[in-house]
């Protein structure tokens, strides 16, 4: 009888941290990966472009703590409208797994935990990063609700995205004076536009009949071209980092390539009918991987 109780005691723990992980986003790697990246980005293309292991671990829990944060702000606003879209009523709040409360709770309980982790960093950059982290949180905070009353949310999500570039340089650094990290933090602005807007092909139809905008919608047939410029700018402002810092062959040669394969990839994807709508997940990781193969890039080129 014991074992059993136990059992069913150990089964409602896991269905409950399933549930957690799911809010969180934690089960889907490839959405936390693609923030990190650009932190690691920015991390490697400072004058001291050899963090310490504390200083990456502060930095990938930040990342953690934040994308989670984001994806619990983002299902509590959108709950209603996450019930109409294929794609997302099957998530922890809109699918009633979880209640409004414990998601406020879950909530209040990370942005505390990211609060101690910017007071946990050096002297020299702790005042910098909690007036940036200050500066970030009301914007990911009110960026979920953009899509009702702004034609190009995902400007908002870049601007959000540019926050991983500038809080890892001035914690490696503790300032912000440098046209390194202004290309680092214009690229990830352009690449976050760019991948974004393609996610958001996935629930054009949806978010037309609900009518809740993105720049997939607004940009009608400059969509595509659209995407291409951004991803083009990526690659261009990264050169420019590469070129400032030196960078060696190694970061040359993968730059190379991922400028050839960011563009070739958005060929899958349009025009849009079935197909390409399959192929919007697989661009989506393509990009954590083109992204993360600069990263090597930049830190084998360090």
């Amino acid at each position: 009888m014991k074992y059993t109780i136990d059992n069913m005691q150990n089964k409602n723990l896991e269905i409950k941290l399933r549930t957690f992980f799911e809010l969180l986003r934690w089960n889907k790697p490839t959405g936390r990966m693609i923030l990190l990246i650009p932190a690691g980005w920015s991390l490697y293309l400072t004058p001291d472009a050899n963090p310490t292991f504390l200083m990456l671990l502060r930095i990938i829990l930040g990342g953690l703590l934040v994308s989670g944060l984001g994806c619990v702000v983002n299902d509590i606003w959108d709950k209603k409208i996450d019930q109409k879209v294929l794609r997302t009523k099957n998530r922890p709040l809109a699918a009633n797994k979880i209640s409004l409360k414990t998601a406020y709770a879950i909530l209040s309980f990370l942005i505390l935990c990211s609060f101690f982790l910017t007071l946990s960093l050096p002297d020299h950059s702790r005042i910098l990063c909690i007036y940036l982290a200050f500066l970030a949180l009301p914007i990911i905070l009110i960026y979920p609700s953009a899509k009702r009353w702004f034609k190009y949310p995902q400007l908002i999500l870049s601007i959000c995205w540019g926050f991983a570039v500038l809080i890892p340089w001035a914690a490696n650094e503790g300032n912000l004076n440098s046209i390194v990290l202004f290309f680092c933090w214009l690229a990830t602005i352009f690449w976050t536009f760019g991948f974004d807007t393609v996610y958001a092909l996935a629930d054009k139809k949806y978010d037309i009949k609900i009518g809740i905008n993105s720049s997939a919608i607004n940009l009608q047939n400059k969509t595509r071209i659209t995407i291409h410029i951004c991803y083009f700018l990526t690659s261009s402002f990264l050169g420019l980092c590469g070129f400032i810092n030196q960078m060696d062959f190694i970061f040359w040669s993968i730059w190379l390539i991922t400028l050839i394969l960011m563009q070739k990839d958005i060929l899958k994807i349009f025009p849009e009918n079935k197909q390409s709508i399959k192929n919007i997940g697989d661009h989506f990781k393509n990009q954590s991987i083109y992204g993360g193969a600069l990263l090597l890039g930049i830190i084998f080129a360090s």
